[in-house]
This record gives structure tokens, C-alpha cells and sequence, in this order.
């Protein structure tokens, strides 16, 4: 098939694509601009970059996926030019990391063609990571997080209050927010299936499954060399395990004699787990080492302790971190659990029920409670940080 058929196919699908943007869409789109003429765009499965993407381009762009059977053989290089010289003044490349060559081709098109915009994409961060390095000063990174509490509740139709600091929260901004909204009811909502936007279109945890299953046969094996059935199916396990573990600490040594798994590629295997967000890990308050004993495990979004069998308390937990990093804040794991939980910007923060004590914790933040009282906030109030 010749490029130009090539192209008039991918500038239907193009368009295809844009007529049919869902709505309503994240407030994060807005928010974030892609002003760049380069961009690099990543985020877990799920999570709206296409969308996004789709949403950001102007119409003298067009929207390729690299895993289209159209491409297949056909280089990027090749590509962009085509669409370039058929009068496109920029090139979306979705799923970048299925182009062969991808960061040698982006960097060419984009220091041969100085007034065209050259944005990509990919669910992994990893094949970013790996390939950003001679594409850091022309392709900046956004990454698109996982569903706010504050971005659920707006695609479900409710006022959009803007972004409340958790640890500082304007009390004034919640009372107003609380007297039109049931956030307690959106908040339960949000925890059992609301953390991608394609709980719009129902059926939660068989999408999530789907997502889930994904991550471990398709992202991971792509970056693990030489990976067996042995650590799909381990894999499989540790998701279980850290579902249903009441203390998800890590201890390397034993989990190695109890998997048969050499220590390095238990700790790639968690790397690349963390990469793609199956798990998220808290770790040991100011212990740079990547991994550590101590160091806390968790799922990486609440729904999925649903989906294999685990406890509301380690959930709550889970949550937190959850909403830390994607806010873009550092958390660690407290060293003397008897004090708090998780140490986030100099503050010890403690994670629990309507009871939950305060300890040595400055702040403790409590589910089942919808009001921030003294000494404590309210467990929804860590989802409306970003």
C-alpha cells in the first residue's frame, strides 16, 4: 500500500476518533495544556490519555496508533514525513513504544520539521524513561494521574470546588462544597470503582480486570527479559498476597525462599509492577535505598482489593498513598509504626476508622467521618489534592 493511502486511511480514522471525544471530560484536560511542539504523554492503562491527546490536538493534526495494523513495518520516520507532506502541521503517535526505533524517529522528525508539533504517548513510563534521554529538552513528560475524589464527582455531575489541600484544607471551601454535595455517598462510590473514567461506561471491575490483565501478560513481560510462566503466575500470587495481608511490609529474603525467586528478579519484577501501577510501595522514612526491608506494599487502586478478596483496612491505607502520589507528594513509611503511618512533607500523618487515635501523629485522617474536626480530617478529603 502506498504511504499517501496510507495516510487518507489514519486521517479518517483520525477524524473517527476526534468526532467521537466522550464527554464530559476530566477537569485535568483543561488544566494541563499541551503547549509544547513537543510532548511526551504518559499514564497508567486507563486513565484517559487518549482522550486527552484527542482533546489537545488542533485540526491540522493527526492521530496515529503505533499497534495499528496499518503501520506494521512501516517506520515512524516514514510516517510523520507522509503526514507532513501532506499538509499536517503536527503528528499524535499514540502507544508509541510498539514503533520500532520510536525515540530515534521523534527526534529526527522533530529537528527536521522545527514549525511541526510531534506528541506521543504510552501506558508505560518506562519506555519513556528509557527512551527520554536524547529527548528530555524537546519532549517534556506530563503524566496523567489516576481520578481524583474532586474529578469523580464532576464527571457525575456535581460542582467542580478545585483543588483543596489536604494537609492545609480551606474549611470555609469544604462547608460551601459539603452543603451541595454528599461526598460521603460520592466517596464510597469513588473507593469501590471510580478511579479511571471508564466507570462512566459501567461494569467497573470487569474493565479493571481486563486492565489488570494487561499489565501483567502484555506491559510486563515487554520489559522483563527472559520472563517465564513461573513469573506471571508469581506475579498472580503477590497480587493476592498484598490484597489479603493485614501488614504488606516487604521482606525480600522471605518472600524469595517462599517463591523459589532469586532476589534480582523478585526486585525487577516489583519495579516494573510499580512502573505500570499494579502495586504502589511506601518506602522506609528516609531510607534511600530502592528497596528495603519495611518498606510497605499496597495495590494500586482500592478496587482491586475488592477484586481479590482483601480488608478494608489495609484499603485505607492504600488510598492514602494513592492520593499522596498522585498529587505529586513524597510519601514515606514511618519507622516506629507505634507513632503514625506514612511521613509525608515533614508532617506524620495517621490513617484510620471514625475512632482511629491520634498517636504522635500530627494529623489523622479518619473514614466514616465528613467533617475535619480537631486534630483530624476527614479520609475523603485526601482524594480533592489533585
Amino acid at each position: 500500500m502506498e504511504m499517501q493511502q496510507v495516510i487518507r486511511q489514519l486521517e479518517t480514522i483520525s477524524s473517527r476518533n476526534r468526532a467521537n471525544i466522550p464527554a464530559p471530560l476530566r477537569p485535568f484536560y483543561g488544566a494541563n495544556p499541551v503547549n509544547s511542539r513537543g510532548a511526551l504523554i504518559t499514564g497508567a492503562r486507563g486513565v484517559g490519555k487518549t482522550t486527552f491527546l484527542l482533546f489537545s490536538m488542533s485540526d491540522d493534526m493527526i492521530y496515529v496508533s503505533a499497534d495499528n495494523p496499518l503501520l506494521a513495518g512501516i517506520s515512524l520516520w516514514d510516517v510523520g514525513e507522509a503526514a507532513f507532506m501532506s499538509g499536517f502541521q503536527g503528528i499524535v503517535v499514540d502507544e508509541v513504544h510498539f514503533a520500532k526505533d520510536w525515540s530515534r524517529d521523534l527526534k529526527a522528525l522533530y529537528d527536521s520539521y522545527p514549525r511541526h508539533k510531534i506528541w506521543a504517548s504510552d501506558s508505560s513510563s518506562l519506555a519513556l524513561r528509557e527512551g527520554v534521554a536524547d529527548l528530555s529538552r524537546r519532549f517534556p513528560i506530563t503524566r496523567v494521574p489516576l481520578l481524583s475524589l474532586r474529578e469523580f464527582a464532576v464527571l457525575k455531575g456535581e460542582k467542580d470546588p478545585g483543588v483543596i489541600d489536604p494537609l492545609s484544607p480551606d474549611k470555609e471551601k469544604i462547608n460551601e462544597y459539603l452543603e451541595e454535595t454528599n461526598v460521603t455517598g460520592l466517596f464510597r462510590e469513588y473507593l469501590e470503582g471510580g478511579f479511571r473514567p471508564f466507570f462512566t461506561e459501567g461494569r467497573y471491575m470487569d474493565r479493571l480486570e481486563n486492565v489488570i490483565s494487561k499489565m501483567q501478560f502484555s506491559d510486563i513481560p515487554f520489559f522483563v527479559p527472559q520472563i517465564t510462566d513461573n513469573h506471571l503466575r508469581l506475579m498472580k500470587a503477590a497480587t493476592g498476597y498484598l490484597a489479603r495481608s493485614d501488614v504488606p511490609v516487604l521482606n525480600v529474603e522471605r518472600l524469595c525462599k517462599e517463591w523459589g525467586l532469586g532476589k534480582a528478579k523478585l526486585l525487577q519484577l516489583f519495579e516494573v509492577m510499580e512502573i505500570v501501577g499494579l502495586i504502589r510501595i511506601a518506602r522506609k522514612e528516609n531510607d534511600n535505598r530502592v528497596y528495603s526491608k519495611g518498606a510497605k506494599l499496597f495495590l494500586g487502586e482500592p478496587p482491586m482489593y475488592s477484586l481479590f478478596g482483601g480488608g478494608l483496612g489495609v484499603s485505607r491505607e492504600a488510598f492514602a498513598v494513592l492520593a499522596f502520589q498522585e498529587s505529586g507528594r513524597e510519601v514515606e513509611s514511618v519507622r516506629d509504626e507505634r507513632s503514625g503511618d506514612f511521613v509525608v512533607e515533614g508532617k506524620l500523618i495517621e490513617i484510620g476508622g471514625r475512632l482511629k487515635k491520634i498517636k504522635n501523629a500530627d494529623i489523622v485522617f479518619r473514614d466514616d467521618t465528613e467533617l475535619p474536626g480537631k486534630g483530624g480530617y476527614p479520609l475523603w478529603l485526601l482524594g480533592m489534592g489533585w
